[in-house]
């Protein structure tokens, strides 16, 4: 790092929402350029400036600023060019002068600790005087928050969130208690806290301390698809990582649980801690399906089996027997579960089933919780779909409220019958606002391969459902006629059976390169996508219609690495092509990347397709491509799907990561023309014959696996994976079990 001190000529952008900002800094007789997070800067203002020197290809060197400090002149010239600078509201040129002149060194002692003696100069008023007071308080504030703060590794931009959250009570609010910026700050977890109550003295033993390291426990676990965490574990891991008794835990344990922060519960003789949004997801769940799950709906008044008889007729097949009654369930339940492997005809039975509502006057929503999954469905039914967040009418409120569905209990969804597919996807939060804005009367038929990987986020909201057998649950497992001819589809349903593949036969679609070594891999898997596929199949385009599927981010063979490779490969560096790097990955004008996270505030503006023509909205797992990166601006905006564009500031370019490789978890609810897979050894509970299923059933038209015989056998053997903790099974089973127990009792099902 390195450093510079001058002062501020001319403020060429600013970014209000960052604080991002491109301006010239006089320094050393020599005119610089200075980019980052600067919040508050002003014209006049004299800073020292912590950072490093880079080489923009298009505006030449700049100083790339990490941490900023404001230096208070101290000569009586400093002093008056300080406030001529327009930096205080109520002082100009004319006044500055006369101020100086009246207090000469000891102007700024004045303005700080006896203003009220402005007085003594003509022109001065007590009107004004107030104005200078608050304005130079405001610049004084918020000085010293940014000093305060960053001396504890807080980045600018973070001063900025914390400044704005607790205005001049930050100092206090950050002194008295660093860990509620873990709850009230976007980027600030439990461990920058710690770090900064360390150096205030706070003691490792501190409530604040405990019950804020017992979220961060709860939290980082429902981040890896938990909706809950076993007592006995959390008070392991919070042991280990806060350094205190067993005692102390458990006490705060209980005093947050007291204090309405977090939620105990016994249900089957184990005790669970529960973050509060997951603990009330599954609770609403719960009732939600049970109450839909044991109404009775009215008869459409038709014959299912003529109407399945004609459907059959007139698209020219034979419905399995299994196929049948996933139709007939579908007409006489109230909820439905259709679960099965690729080639089952869940797409024809939606067909079916929407069809026979229609003909009945019925009106029917369809929806899926990706973006991708609502276009294919759309694209296999003809019929419109959206996502369910579309559905469900999403908006953002502001930073307590967070998302908001316009439907729900109160404006349910207007129609008589919601079918939602790629339900494998859906996390316990998701279903559950979705289930709020299911009417009684509304038929939900939930159609999903249960042996997919579960969601991404919390809960194992498809399997529970389907465990509990407290809904109808038709398993599809005949593969349709023209199906049968692909061996993606036969090896796929193979290999979740644990049996060996099929490899390589001539003329079909599924084939396996050996290699042993990672670095022959690597060289395969870019040979691969780069000359040999687009060279097999002149319409597979290299960047568009292959992709690389890895079970790992790390590694030789891992995303970050093939990412890497495959960039420069794939999107050479070129003068002519814009570029922005942050932290360690460089975007480059016409790389494809992905979204890794939900976000719900982001804009997008459709430039092509049906549908409205903006929103709100960029969800985890969604494709695009970089469009355009602006340097002055700070932004990179990327077109999803060929239909969105989303501009991109600064603060949120790490939820975007590069995608010619993505992990198999990333690509769940996609699907590619051609998929090639890395085979090879990886840590046991991972590598699973579940990841290996989801990857081959992303594939449409080819598969291609690159590696080692031997891991493929491992991963069809291995049928172990992480055990995910929910209790939405248990909670639907107990009260079901009591209904039949005693059937006359008063039932309480929140």
């Amino acid at each position: 790092m390195q450093e510079v001190q001058g002062s501020v000529e001319d403020i060429i952008f600013r970014n209000e929402e960052n604080g991002y900002v491109v301006a010239k800094v006089k320094s050393e007789n020599e005119n610089i350029t200075v980019v980052g997070c600067i919040p508050y800067i002003i014209e006049g203002q004299n800073l020292k400036l912590i950072g490093e020197w880079v080489l923009h290809p298009q505006f030449g060197q700049q100083f790339k600023v990490q941490l900023c400090e404001e230096i208070m002149p101290s000569s009586i010239v400093g002093i008056e060019r300080y406030l001529s600078s327009g930096i205080i509201s109520g002082i100009g040129p004319v006044t500055a002068k006369k101020i100086v002149e009246k207090f000469g060194e000891e102007t700024l002692d004045v303005l700080d600790n006896c203003i009220e003696k402005l007085n003594e100069i003509e022109g001065i008023g007590a009107k004004k005087i107030a104005l200078i007071s608050e304005s130079y308080s405001k610049q004084h504030e918020v000085r010293n928050i940014m000093v305060f703060l960053q001396t504890y590794g807080i980045t600018p931009n973070q001063c900025v969130k914390i400044h704005r959250r607790f205005g001049a009570d930050s100092i206090k609010v950050v002194k008295e208690n660093p860990y509620t910026l873990t709850e009230e700050i976007s980027g600030i977890g439990f461990k920058i806290a710690d770090k900064i109550a360390r150096s205030l003295g706070i003691e490792p033993n501190s409530p604040f301390r405990i019950q804020s390291g017992i979220k961060y426990l709860i939290n980082q676990f429902c981040g890896l698809g938990n909706t809950y965490m076993p007592m006995e574990k959390l008070i392991e891991e919070g042991m280990e990582m806060l350094s205190v008794s067993r005692d102390e835990l458990e006490e705060n344990i209980y005093e947050s649980s007291i204090n309405g922060k977090i939620k105990v519960e016994k249900i089957k003789n184990r005790l669970c801690v529960f973050s509060l949004p997951y603990y009330y997801c599954e609770l609403g769940v719960t009732k939600k399906i049970l109450t839909l799950a044991l109404s009775k709906y009215d008869d459409i008044g038709i014959e299912i089996d003529k109407e399945i008889e004609e459907f059959e007729r007139s698209n020219g097949i034979d419905f399995a027997q299994s196929q049948k009654e996933a139709i007939r369930g579908a007409i006489e339940n109230g909820v439905e579960i259709i679960t099965g492997g690729p080639g089952t005809g869940k797409t024809t039975i939606i067909n079916c089933i929407t069809e026979i509502f229609e003909k009945s006057k019925l009106k029917v929503f369809m929806g899926a919780p990706t973006g991708r999954a609502a276009k294919r469905m759309t694209e296999a039914t003809g019929r419109q779909s959206k996502t369910i967040h579309r559905l469900l009418e999403m908006g953002v409120g502001d930073e307590e409220d967070g998302l908001l569905f316009s439907r729900d209990e109160g404006a349910p969804l207007e129609c008589d019958v919601v079918i939602i597919d790629e339900a494998s996807m859906i996390d316990i939060m998701l279903m559950h606002n979705l289930l709020k804005a299911i009417s009684l009367g509304t038929r939900i038929i939930i159609v999903g391969d249960v042996d997919q990987l579960p969601s991404v986020g919390p809960g194992n909201v498809l399997r529970d459902l389907i465990e509990s057998k407290c809904i109808k649950v038709v398993r599809l497992k005949d593969i349709f006629r023209q199906s049968q001819e692909s061996m993606i589809v036969v090896n796929a349903h193979k290999i979740n059976n644990g049996e060996t593949p099929e490899l390589n036969k001539k003329d079909k679609d599924f084939f396996f390169i050996k290699c042993e070594e990672s670095g022959k891999i690597l060289e395969t898997l870019i040979e691969l996508i780069d000359k040999r596929l687009p060279k097999f199949n002149k319409s597979w385009n290299k960047m568009h219609h292959i992709q690389i599927l890895s079970p790992m981010r790390k590694g030789i063979l891992g995303i970050s690495n093939l990412n890497n490779k495959l960039q420069d490969i794939l999107n050479k560096k070129d003068e002519n092509k814009k570029e922005k790097e942050f932290r360690d990955i460089i975007f480059r004008v016409g790389d494809k990347i992905m979204q890794t996270k939900n976000n719900y505030s982001l804009k997008w503006i459709r430039i092509a397709g049906e549908g409205e023509s903006e929103g709100l909205g960029v969800f985890n797992g969604d494709v695009g491509y970089v469009h355009d990166i602006d340097e002055e601006k700070d932004t990179v905006t990327v077109i999803f799907d060929d239909e969105r564009k989303v501009v991109y500031d600064n603060i949120y370019l790490d939820e975007i990561d590069l995608a010619y490789a993505i992990t198999i978890h990333k690509s769940q609810g996609s699907e590619f023309p051609v998929v090639i897979i890395p085979m090879f050894m990886g840590p046991p509970l991972l590598m699973n014959r579940n990841l290996l299923y989801t990857a081959i059933t992303r594939a449409k038209q080819l598969v291609v696996l690159v590696g080692s015989i031997k891991a493929m056998q491992f991963m069809i053997n291995n049928s172990k994976s992480f055990e995910r903790y929910s209790l939405l099974k248990f909670r639907i089973m107990d009260i079901m079990e009591s209904e039949v127990n005693d059937p006359f009792a008063e039932k309480e099902l929140n």
